[in-house]
């Protein structure tokens, strides 16, 4: 009778649980695992051994063979309990010949949650993919808030099978091919290698009478036209997520999401930064001068009076608390920033031409322009240090 000891090859007593089992396996199994210890025949050999040891206990049936008989029980020409006395062989407990997909099936459940879910598929329904709608809006809308009108094309329920995939609402059978797994198997030498199933796609499962409307997917194209509720303050790049109306999962599985992606449309007047709104306006030499007041556009449709002080210069930014954009679910609303743009007139008359010739000779004895007087008396001191070297 072999002298091979399963409990004591994993380390545990004879009354060890299902669970200490497992946990003695996975323990030994990660430390002498062929991967961890490329070129070690003695760790090759200690896998195996534990594997082995493993793929008997973890089965109730095996598990009371084994202490009923040892390992002798699995071995070619063991004693067979459901033969009788005398019996040969052991009833499809031995590892002469399948201890390949044993021990891929060891792997699976130990190590499956490591490596990529061990094989097994997801279930027989997929959800729906997400799908992206782009929608352009104008900064009057985004200030405002509104509903927009989305059509958009995607994959829906089949009506004729009520996106079950099947005719006649019949259910789904087991891949025959796979026996539901999803995978299949070869084993070349120590290695078994795992493929996806050729006749359900990794599946697990198949219908035998597919849906003709649908060729058995459960979906089919067709156009969909939904309003959709913008809020106000939104920013460009803002995305809404509308639940369940993306495209439609495979075979009954559940919906997608439909996200839809805001742009603001450039404005004629106004340039939006964060909750704020810049305007350039452009006023007359005069009114920059002698001072004034002007009347500006407002992004909620009033008339906004702006003081105008004298001395003006072009660039100079006047800021208008509270009439800016609205804040995105806040009451609150930005500035509006007015950039003052000082125009200088074209098409002069004669007479025009001459009072700005009597204005020019008059500003001369004056400190009228501060800025270029100040700047040409900076350029005549650096053309000067230019001479002096």
């Amino acid at each position: 009778m072999s002298q091979k000891d399963f409990y004591k090859t994993l380390g545990v007593s004879n009354t060890a649980s299902a669970d200490e089992l497992k946990k003695a396996y996975r323990k030994l199994a990660m430390q002498y695992h062929p991967d961890k210890n490329p070129g070690d025949k003695k760790a090759e050999q200690k896998f195996r051994e534990l594997s082995e040891a493993y793929d008997v206990l973890r089965d109730d049936q095996k598990r009371a063979a084994y202490d009923r008989y040892g390992a002798a029980a699995f071995e070619q020409g063991g004693f067979n309990p459901n033969a009788g006395a005398g019996g040969a062989g052991f009833g499809g407990f031995g590892f002469s010949g399948g201890f390949g997909a044993n021990f891929a099936d060891i792997i699976d459940e130990m190590f499956g949650d490591l490596g990529g879910g061990g094989g097994h598929t997801n279930g027989f329904q997929q959800p729906g993919s997400d799908v992206r709608f782009n929608l352009e809006i104008s900064l009057e809308e985004a200030f405002k808030g509104t509903t927009a009108r989305v059509k958009y094309s995607t994959g829906c329920a089949c009506d004729t099978c009520k996106g079950l995939g099947s005719d006649g609402g019949s259910a789904p059978v087991v891949c025959s091919t796979c026996k539901g797994r999803g995978k299949s198997r070869s084993q070349q030498g120590f290695f078994t290698i795992e493929r996806t199933c050729s006749t359900c796609g990794g599946i697990g499962k198949t219908i035998q009478n597919p849906c003709r409307g649908c060729s058995g997917t459960g979906k089919v194209r067709r156009e969909k036209n939904l309003e959709v509720k913008i809020p106000a303050g939104v920013e460009e790049g803002t995305r809404i997520r509308v639940s369940k109306e993306g495209e439609a999962g495979l075979r009954g599985g559940p919906s997608g999401d439909l996200y839809v992606f805001l742009s603001i449309r450039p404005h004629r007047f106004f340039k939006r930064q964060a909750a704020d709104i810049y305007c350039r306006v452009p006023i007359t030499i005069t009114t920059a001068s002698l001072g004034g007041e002007i009347e500006v556009p407002s992004i909620d449709g009033s008339h906004t009076h702006l003081k105008i002080t004298s001395g003006t210069q072009s660039g100079h930014q006047f800021r208008i608390r509270g009439k800016g954009m609205t804040t995105l679910r806040s009451s609150g609303r930005g500035d509006m920033i007015i950039e003052a743009m000082v125009e200088t007139p074209v098409n002069l008359s004669k007479k025009q031409k001459e009072l700005l010739k009597q204005f020019e000779e008059a500003s001369k004895k004056e400190s009228n322009n501060p800025q270029s007087t100040g700047f040409f008396a900076k350029v005549k001191e650096f053309w000067g240090e230019l001479g002096g070297e």
